[in-house]
């Protein structure tokens, strides 16, 4: 490994994380420094092999021939040396890493799992709360939970819950709306953060999202399911978010129709890994987890265009 000797290894990191992400500023986030570190990185490497490996374009570095080759091969050294890393924290018997989003974790999964631990009593859980990508192979993270279409290449998936919306509000707000054009007259709680659209339940009945009363908005689907239970208006909710407060009454849905948004849970993991009893273990235990959350809310689900 004498050739090693000549570059060193922070350099090779940068060239390697900007050939993968794109940009100097998506690999200075990943590193840790600033974009004129990553810069300087670069410069320094590129002297050293004695060779270019960006070239610097109107639209930012793009690889040369010889860089897209060197380039492919550091992304499989280091994403090596990252499993390589992993593996010393991962700790095989008895710690299981989850990678899921924030709102989920909080609102559904966190409460369930004391119910884990007492029927796993040898394995800890470890929360990764993001809704960022995670490589699979390359990370610690052992297991991946996200809402989308299923498709995730290079991944073995399960499908764990069909996502549906729908109008959730604290009881004495309820009372105030018989028909669906009644939300016309309450205020609208928003996530901000949400791509999920008003449009696609009031569709079902053929009403405006235009003429619903704005309320107050928020960047965090936790605070605007907060500030729906302490009356300050109606949320577009799914089963997950509105699960728990629903069960105990501090939200109640109005209407039973519920709207399907096209995107699902999922269950993400390594195609490249074995599932060790830990992983399958606890894949089966969302699915049963996710299939009683279903049950509780019945069968008054509709397409997003207003036909059963």
């Amino acid at each position: 490994m004498r050739n090693l000797n000549r570059v060193h290894l922070n350099g090779l990191r940068a060239l390697e994380s900007v050939g993968r992400l794109g940009s100097l500023q998506a690999a200075a986030d990943e590193i840790g420094v600033s974009p004129g570190a990553v810069s300087q990185q670069i410069i320094r490497a590129e002297a050293l092999l004695g060779r270019p490996v960006f070239e610097r374009t109107p639209r930012g570095l793009k690889p040369t021939e010889f860089g897209a080759r060197l380039l492919e091969r550091l992304t499989g050294g280091f994403r090596a040396l990252d499993e390589a890393v992993g593996m010393a924290r991962r700790h095989a018997d008895d710690i299981l890493t989850i990678s899921v989003a924030p709102v989920l974790a909080a609102k559904w999964l966190v409460p369930r799992l004391g119910a884990w631990s007492r029927l796993n009593p040898g394995i800890q859980i470890r929360l990764d709360a993001s809704v960022g990508l995670v490589d699979l192979d390359a990370s610690d993270v052992d297991i991946a939970i996200r809402v989308g279409d299923g498709n995730w290449p290079g991944v073995r998936r399960r499908f764990l819950l069909e996502q549906e919306i729908f109008p959730v509000c604290a009881p004495d707000m309820a009372a105030r709306l018989r028909t669906p054009a009644d939300l016309y007259g309450v205020p609208v709680v928003r996530d901000a953060n949400s791509d999920l659209s008003w449009a696609t339940w009031l569709a079902l009945f053929e009403l405006d999202e235009g003429r619903l009363t704005p309320g107050n908005s928020f960047t965090d689907a936790a605070l605007a399911l907060d500030a729906a239970i302490a009356g300050q208006g109606v949320l577009l909710a799914w089963q997950t978010l509105a699960d728990y407060a629903l069960s105990v009454g501090t939200l109640v849905a109005p209407f039973p129709q519920r709207a399907r948004t096209g995107l699902s849970y999922w269950l993400l993991t390594s195609a490249n890994r074995r599932e060790d009893r830990r992983i399958a273990g606890f894949g089966e235990w969302m699915k049963r987890e996710m299939a009683a959350t279903a049950s509780r809310f019945g069968g008054a689900a509709f397409s997003g265009t207003g036909k059963q």
